[in-house]
């Protein structure tokens, strides 16, 4: 039996007029599965995009966190850049998240959103950006797999 489980494929949708953008039909599938009323996201560190999941996500975090020595100042940092680069998002009753400054400073995100599936999380990205992105990944990929031919 199939069960949709997983963030998978992307997908973009339109803000609207009242800085809104509705999440995929397949991500919010995903999302009542999971039960999931309240959305964990994130500023990625390493690329312009939003890390967003449900409070599991939060919790992978602060269990690494946790095996750290708290005296340490990758703790410290770590600790910055899950709770002080995070939020909670908090989806409507038609499924629609509001495009904060929290988002839209860290992605350039204006009034589109890429939604891009990352198996026990989602992205949101700037489409532009994304398809940029989503080349350089290919391109390594392809590098890789010659490396190895």
């Amino acid at each position: 039996m199939f069960r949709v489980d997983r963030f998978l494929s992307n997908a973009v949708n339109r803000v609207d007029s009242k800085g809104r953008v509705s999440v995929p039909a397949l991500f919010r599938t995903v999302l009542q599965r999971r039960g999931l009323g309240e959305l964990y996201a994130l500023q990625a560190i390493d690329m312009p995009a939003i890390d967003t999941g449900g409070t599991d996500l939060l919790e992978r975090y602060e269990e690494r966190l946790a095996q750290d020595d708290p005296f340490l100042r990758s703790s410290d940092d770590m600790s910055i850049f899950f709770h002080g680069d995070g939020a909670f998002l908090k989806p409507d009753g038609e499924g629609r998240i509001s495009v904060t400054d929290f988002i839209r400073e860290h992605t350039g995100i204006t009034d589109e959103v890429a939604f891009v599936g990352r198996g026990h999380f989602f992205q949101m990205w700037k489409p532009e950006t994304f398809r940029a992105y989503r080349e350089e990944v290919r391109a390594r990929l392809r590098a890789q797999r010659e490396a190895q031919a």
